[in-house]
C-alpha cells in the first residue's frame, strides 16, 4: 500500500498544488490569470501531450494499433454508462434533453486527456501507452459527435445539418491529440525514427505533459468554486467512479482475449473523474454549467480514494486481468 501511496499522492498532489496556488493568489484572477492559464493549456494541449502520444505510439508494433475489438468494447461500455445516466436525468428527474445530455457526459466522459496518460504510464508502464491512445482518440471522436448531435435534437444547436457536420468533422480531424496519434501510427507503420535533436525535443515536451496538465487542472478547479451541489450528484458520482470501471472490467474480461495491461488501463481510465470538457460543453450551450463545474470538483476529490483503491487492487493481484479465463 505504501508503494501505491507513493504513486497516487504525488499525482493528485500536483492537482492540489495547482488548486492551492490559485486559491492563495486570488489577485491573479484580475491580472491576466485567464491569459496565463490559456497559454499553459495551449502548451499542454498543442505541444506536451501530443508529443507524449507521438513518442509512445510511434514505438509500438503496428498490429497493436489496430485492435478495434478493444476500441468498440470499451466505447460500448462508456456509452452504456452515458445512456444510463441520461435516462436517469431525463426519465426520473424530468430534466430537459440538453441537461440530461450534459449529465450523461458527466457520468461517462472521464478526464482521460489530462489525467489518463500520466497516471496510466506511472502505474502500468509504457505498455499502457497504446490502449490509452486508442481509448482517448476514439472516445473523444464519439464525444465530439454526440454532444452537438444531442444539442441539435434538443433545439439548442442553431446550425443547419451541413455546417453542423462540417464543424464536428473539423473538431475530430484537427484535434492535436488525434493528429499526433495518427502521426505516431504512420511513424510506426513505416519505421520512421526522428533525428536525434528532434527526438530530444519530443522527449522534453513529453516529460512536461503530466505535471503541467495536473497543475493546470488544479488551478482550473480553484477558479470554479463550488456554489451548489446538484441533486444529480447522487447518481452521477457512483456511475462515474464505481459503475463505469466495474462494468468496464467485467465486459472486457468476458468478451475479449486482451493483454492484462490493456484491461487494467481501460479500467483505470474508466475510473477517472469527470472531464473538465464537460463544463466547457455545458458553457458552450448554456446548459447545466454551475452544476457541471460542481460535478467535476466533487468527482475529482472523491477519485483520490477510489482510484487509490483500484490501483491497490491491481498491484496486489486482487483484481485479475481476466475474470473469465
Amino acid at each position: 500500500m505504501a508503494e501505491i501511496s507513493g504513486l497516487v499522492l504525488p499525482f493528485f498532489g500536483l492537482i492540489f498544488v495547482g488548486y492551492i496556488t490559485a486559491r492563495l493568489r486570488p489577485h491573479a484572477a484580475g491580472e491576466g490569470a485567464g491569459d496565463a492559464m490559456g497559454w499553459l493549456n495551449t502548451f499542454i494541449i498543442y505541444l506536451a501531450l501530443p508529443a507524449l502520444f507521438f513518442k509512445l505510439v510511434s514505438k509500438t508494433p503496428i498490429e497493436q494499433l489496430t485492435r478495434f475489438d478493444f476500441v468498440f468494447t470499451s466505447m460500448g461500455v462508456t456509452y452504456t454508462i452515458f445512456a444510463l445516466v441520461f435516462a436517469a436525468g431525463y426519465v426520473i428527474r424530468r430534466n430537459s434533453l440538453a441537461e440530461s445530455t450534459v449529465q450523461g457526459l458527466a457520468g461517462a466522459y472521464g478526464n482521460i486527456g489530462y489525467m489518463g496518460p500520466g497516471l496510466a504510464l506511472l502505474a502500468l508502464g509504457e505498455p499502457a501507452a497504446v490502449p490509452v491512445a486508442l481509448v482517448f482518440c476514439f472516445e473523444n471522436v464519439l464525444h465530439f459527435m454526440v454532444a452537438p448531435a444531442m444539442m441539435a435534437l434538443a433545439g439548442d444547436e442553431k446550425s443547419s445539418a451541413g455546417p453542423l457536420v462540417v464543424g464536428i468533422a473539423k473538431k475530430i480531424v484537427l484535434h492535436p491529440f488525434i493528429l499526433s496519434t495518427l502521426a505516431g501510427v504512420v511513424a510506426a507503420a513505416i519505421g520512421f525514427q526522428p533525428p536525434v535533436a528532434v527526438q530530444r525535443l519530443i522527449d522534453y515536451l513529453a516529460q512536461a505533459a503530466a505535471p503541467c496538465a495536473l497543475f493546470a487542472m488544479g488551478v482550473t478547479l480553484a477558479l470554479r468554486p463550488l456554489k451548489r451541489i446538484p441533486a444529480e450528484i447522487g447518481y452521477i458520482v457512483p456511475a462515474k467512479l464505481v459503475l463505469h470501471p466495474v462494468l468496464m472490467y467485467l465486459v472486457l474480461s468476458f468478451t475479449g482475449n486482451f493483454e492484462p495491461v490493456w484491461v487494467q488501463t481501460a479500467v483505470l481510465l474508466a475510473s477517472l473523474p469527470t472531464a473538465t470538457n464537460v463544463f466547457v460543453i455545458g458553457q458552450q450551450y448554456g446548459v447545466w454549467q454551475e452544476r457541471a463545474s460542481a460535478t467535476i470538483l466533487i468527482t475529482t476529490v472523491l477519485s483520490v480514494a477510489t482510484v487509490t483503491m483500484l490501483l491497490y487492487l491491481i498491484s496486489s493481484g486482487a483484481l485479475p486481468a481476466d475474470l473469465f479465463p
